[in-house]
C-alpha cells in the first residue's frame, strides 16, 4: 500500500491526440477574454484593448461527444466556441518570434460560462472563478498536432445549437494572434507543456438548456460536439 498520500490522487486530465494512440496531459487551462471585436461589443466592452486572462481548472476539460451536466446555481449557461492552443514546450517572457515554437497543436473548445454569475461578479468587482470553472465547463476536441494542421491564422469558426446557427466568424478576426497571446501570457506565468489556451470567441454567444445538442468547429482544426444534460 502506497502511504505517500492520504488517499489516491485523482487521475490527470488528458485529451486524445489526433492520429495517435497518445494522450495530451492537461496541466493548466488559460483563457483570453475579449479577443473578437463584435463579441466585445455585444458584451458592452468596447474596442481593442490589451488582452486579459482568466483560468479554468484543468479537470473542467471534457472530451468531445460528452454529455455536459447543466451546472447548478445558474439560470444562464452560455456557449463560447474557441480555437484552443495546446503547448508542448514552456517558457517565461517568450518573444513573439519564438512563441510558435512552444505549440504542440490546436483544438476546438467551448468555454461554457455561467453568465449570470459572471455578470454579478463583474458588477461587484469579484473574481469570475465560479462563473467559468463549473464541472466539465471546457469540452475540447482531440488535439491536432502542428504537423497535421500547421499554425492556422485564418478559417471559419462557428457554432450551432440544435442545428440552428448561433456563432460565426473567422479566426483571422482575432485582435491578438496566437504568437501575441503566448508571448503576453508568458510575462505573467511560466508556461509549461500541457497548458491549454482558449483564444476567445466571436459574437453570437447565447443560452443553452438541458437537452440541447451543440456542434461547432474551426476550419482546418476540427469539429466539437456535445450535449447538455439535466444537471
Amino acid at each position: 500500500m502506497n502511504e505517500e498520500y492520504a488517499f489516491a490522487p485523482p487521475a490527470r486530465p488528458a485529451l486524445p491526440v489526433a492520429g495517435s494512440e497518445r494522450l495530451f496531459p492537461v496541466r493548466r487551462v488559460y483563457c483570453v477574454g475579449r479577443n473578437y471585436l463584435e463579441h466585445a461589443r455585444e458584451m458592452g466592452l468596447g474596442e481593442r484593448v490589451p488582452p486579459f486572462f482568466f483560468a479554468k481548472p484543468a479537470d473542467a476539460v471534457a472530451a468531445s461527444g460528452a454529455e455536459i451536466p447543466y451546472p447548478p446555481r445558474t439560470a444562464s449557461l452560455h456557449h463560447e466556441i474557441e480555437l484552443v492552443i495546446a503547448l508542448g514546450r514552456g517558457g517565461r517572457d517568450v518573444g513573439i518570434d519564438h512563441a510558435l515554437e512552444l505549440v504542440f497543436g490546436y483544438a476546438v473548445g467551448n468555454d461554457l460560462t455561467r453568465r449570470d454569475l459572471q455578470s454579478d461578479a463583474r458588477q461587484k468587482g469579484h473574481p469570475w472563478d465560479l462563473a467559468k470553472g463549473a464541472d466539465q465547463s471546457a469540452p475540447v476536441t482531440p488535439i491536432v498536432p502542428v504537423a497535421l494542421c500547421g499554425h492556422p491564422n485564418s478559417g471559419r469558426i462557428w457554432l450551432e445549437v440544435n442545428d440552428v446557427p448561433r456563432q460565426h466568424g473567422d479566426i483571422a478576426d482575432m485582435f491578438w494572434s496566437v504568437p501575441e497571446i503566448i508571448a503576453e501570457l508568458s510575462t505573467y506565468v511560466a508556461l509549461a507543456p500541457g497548458d491549454l489556451i482558449f483564444t476567445g470567441t466571436p459574437a453570437g454567444v447565447g443560452a443553452l438548456h438541458p437537452g440541447d445538442r451543440v456542434v461547432g468547429g474551426v476550419e482546418g482544426v476540427g469539429v466539437l460536439e456535445h450535449t447538455i444534460g439535466a444537471g
